[in-house]
């Protein structure tokens, strides 16, 4: 790594040249970086606006979900039939399934190797559940915090090869060669020297960029991202990046003042559901308003636990979805807050407060039965069942033994995300989006399929840079003259935002209305009306940015330049929305298309919530966008089949030896 200085309109920066940068520190930019070091490449270095921040260190649920091919047991499993699980979610290429499916099993067992606790039994097998969306029982859980214990335990293994990091660098521009055909650098904000303008910004010159930055949290009001999980995609989009499936968003119920999702024992322990006024009055149990049958909604309030995202699918007859719909109702269109109480038991299934488990269905009924819990209050099940679930929130501030908890549907998941193929390298060469960023997942992912992505985004990634790209980046002088005037056009950004300063910042203020814009606009609940809306307020706040933005002091740049991101990913995934309605697309995966053609089977609900499901129509196509000018451009391309034919060892042994299965 070299170190060098240069000036652009008149402010000083500072170069680091190097073969590769990885942008990120959660599990799949760590990992990354370790298998990079692993296999030969030491001109490497970690860039990250906080090595302790991230979704990947600061996450979880109530069995956090990591999703493998099956390792223990005699029931018959294979690479091929987890692919096609993979694969059969519908708008998932077949080779990047076939891909993460192939490569399962060995990063789950590098993670197990470096002492992440996955548990086994006393013959060694790594038993599974039945996640989400499984046919198998491929799931495995370290409980609430694995992809905590990921994270630390593959920080350990960077530590002790002492890769470079540099902590506390923002990253505010993609760069490019002047054709846009491939990354050249990065240019980032010095976070520890931001009122020193000879050292508040570094740029990165470098031979291979892999992205690990995380989903777009921050453009989201109601989430359940941690609050340091910010994302970087709109900048990466503006580079020229590709990207895909970007509709697909995951949405579920979760906790608003300390974001954590409520699923599993969280639900079937049956809490009430809770409804006040903005000042915590008017209180009423408001899911009995559409509920008739006590037995109904005693049973949907059970299946949030193991179908904790929303699904339209799961709306129809009174289903576990439709809970999610009411509190979007609740909350959103009404403007009430809605919460859970585990101090009783739900009014309209009790006698004397005391719960009748006889009008429980069998599953939710053979469940508690068998976990000894066909007793007492919701609070007094989940600390039979589950008093760590209880110890979280008193940890955070929380008391569920005397307090009620508020909630709202939140968005959880992107399953889309920038573009790439089987080596997770993007049509910007040289440029690798790993783990959440990357749109490799299709409309109904398995749960925890997530984590084993980004484990083998980071060994592709770092594969493929080890085997093609590990020459050296190009000169200083040849970087400049490249990216000269893009480095320009963003400093100048921040001296634009540093021309309005007044003793009031209104950076958060502009957070917090993009945060408004995409709870009512792009959500789980969707029309083309609202998404054509959303991202016309959306293109007007970015293009107004810099003239309506006031900062205090240089303190406030890094928010300035993050709310630019926010609102370039806002606007192009608000109108892909609206492309993939116009284009005919129905209610599928995590949202609902409002329409008004459509089926209402619930009584009591606005006509706003008429809909159809998609069933599958789209399921051989992938959306992808490209920023032309300044616009969206979108094309539809069929999803690639599965591969086969590739097993004659001869063959495979003479690819590998020559390099051959690096050919794409």
């Amino acid at each position: 790594m070299l170190h060098s200085k240069a000036k652009i309109n008149d402010t000083n920066i500072n170069i680091y040249s190097l073969n590769t940068v990885i942008v990120g520190s959660g599990a799949a930019g760590l990992n990354a970086a370790d298998r990079l070091y692993s296999l030969g490449q030491r001109d490497i270095a970690i860039v990250t606006e906080g090595l302790y921040m991230g979704t990947s260190r600061n996450t979880g649920s109530d069995k956090q979900t990591y999703y493998k091919l099956t390792l223990s047991g005699d029931n018959p499993d294979s690479v091929y039939d987890m692919a096609r699980t993979l694969f059969n979610g519908g708008s998932m290429h077949g080779d990047i399934a076939l891909t993460e499916a192939s490569l399962s099993a060995q990063c789950f067992y590098r993670l197990v190797d470096i002492g992440v606790p996955f548990p086994h039994n006393g013959y060694g097998e790594y038993v599974g559940y039945k996640t989400d969306h499984d046919p198998r029982q491929r799931a495995t859980s370290a409980g609430p915090l694995t992809s905590h214990y990921m994270t630390n335990r593959l920080q350990d293994q960077v530590m002790d090869k002492n890769i470079k990091i540099f902590d506390g660098y923002q990253v505010i521009g993609i760069l490019t060669d002047e054709e846009k055909t491939r990354t050249v650098g990065l240019l980032t904000l010095n976070l520890n020297a931001l009122e020193d303008p000879d050292n508040r910004y570094v740029a990165f010159n470098c031979t291979n960029i892999v992205y690990a930055t995380g989903g777009p949290a921050g453009m989201y009001g109601s989430t359940v991202y941690p609050v340091s999980q910010t994302g970087a995609t709109g900048i990466a989009l503006e580079a020229g990046a590709v990207g895909r499936n970007l509709t697909e968003s995951q949405y579920g119920i979760a906790s608003t003042k300390f974001r954590w999702n409520l699923s599993g024992t969280y639900q079937q322990v049956l809490p009430r559901y809770v409804s006040t006024d903005r000042d915590g009055k008017d209180e009423r149990e408001f899911l009995w308003d559409y509920f008739k049958d006590a037995g109904k909604l005693l049973d949907a309030i059970f299946l949030k636990g193991y179908q904790w995202p929303f699904d339209p699918r799961k709306i129809e007859n009174h289903g576990s979805s439709l809970i999610d719909l009411l509190v979007y109702h609740e909350t959103v269109i009404k403007g009430r807050r809605v919460f859970l109480d585990y101090t009783k038991n739900p009014a309209g299934a009790s006698n004397d407060g005391n719960l009748d488990f006889s009008l429980l269905g069998d599953e939710a009924y053979e469940y508690l039965k068998k976990s000894d819990a066909l007793f007492g209050t919701p609070i007094q099940r989940l600390a039979h069942m589950n008093q760590p679930a209880i110890d979280l929130y008193m940890d955070n501030g929380i008391n569920l033994t005397a307090e009620y908890l508020e909630i709202a549907v939140c968005a959880q998941h992107n399953n889309g995300g920038l573009g790439g193929n089987i080596w997770w390298e993007n049509n910007l060469r040289h440029f690798f989006p790993i783990g959440e960023v990357n749109g490799s997942h299709g409309v109904y992912r398995p749960g925890g399929s997530a984590l084993n992505s980004g484990q083998v985004g980071g060994l592709r990634a770092a594969q493929f840079i080890a085997a093609r790209y590990g020459h050296d980046p190009m000169g200083v002088a040849e970087f400049l003259s490249s990216t000269g005037r893009d480095i320009g056009k963003k400093i100048e950004m921040g001296q634009r935002f540093m021309a309005n300063v007044l003793d009031r910042s209104n950076v958060q203020d502009i957070r917090e209305e993009m945060g408004q814009r995409m709870d009512l606009w792009g959500a789980h609940i969707r029309s083309s009306e609202g998404a054509r809306q959303g991202a016309r307020e959306a293109r007007k706040a970015l293009l107004s940015l810099n003239e309506n933005t006031a900062v205090s002091s240089a303190l406030d740049l890094p928010q300035a330049y993050k709310n630019y991101d926010l609102l370039m990913a806002q606007y192009i995934y608000l109108s892909a929305i609206l492309d993939y309605i116009e284009r005919g697309g129905g209610s599928r995966g995590s949202y609902l298309i409002c329409h008004e053609n459509g089926e209402q089977e619930i009584e009591g609900l606005p006509e706003e919530f008429r809909f159809s499901l998609d069933e599958g129509r789209m399921d051989g196509i992938i959306q992808e966008v490209i920023l032309r000018d300044g616009i969206p451009s979108f094309q539809w391309k069929k999803v690639r089949p599965i591969p086969e034919g590739e097993g004659w060892f001869e063959s495979v042994w003479n690819d590998y030896r020559r390099g051959a299965i690096f050919d794409v």
